[in-house]
């Protein structure tokens, strides 16, 4: 992997391992980890909030998610961008795959 991709490819990792948890329940998970990372700091203020909802495993998911801050403020604002368009890359493919999967869902 290139240097320049591994700091992204690092917080992925995190947002797959306690994203499920800290944004279950949420109706656009999507549009809740963008606010996380819009500005060109990490939104620690909602990420707290996010936390919050869910104290059954705000012990798992805090400690990612402050590590997840400090390194997403410490990215260049080039891969910070990157990384916004992965996540509205990821939102696309989810939306495409829901219909399929509830077309697929009504022919059983």
């Amino acid at each position: 992997m290139s240097p320049t991709l591994e700091p992204i490819h690092r917080l992925a990792q995190g947002v797959r391992a306690h994203g499920p948890a800290l944004l279950s329940g949420m109706p656009e998970p999507h549009d809740e980890l963008m606010s996380l990372v819009w500005g060109p700091r990490f939104d620690r203020e909602h990420a707290m909030g996010l936390v919050a909802r869910q104290p059954s495993v705000a012990a798992h998911t805090l400690p990612a998610l402050l590590a997840a801050a400090d390194h997403f403020d410490a990215l260049h604002a080039g891969a910070q961008g990157r990384l916004r368009r992965l996540i509205v890359r990821h939102r696309a493919l989810c939306a495409v795959s829901v219909p399929a999967e509830a077309a697929h869902g009504e022919r059983a």
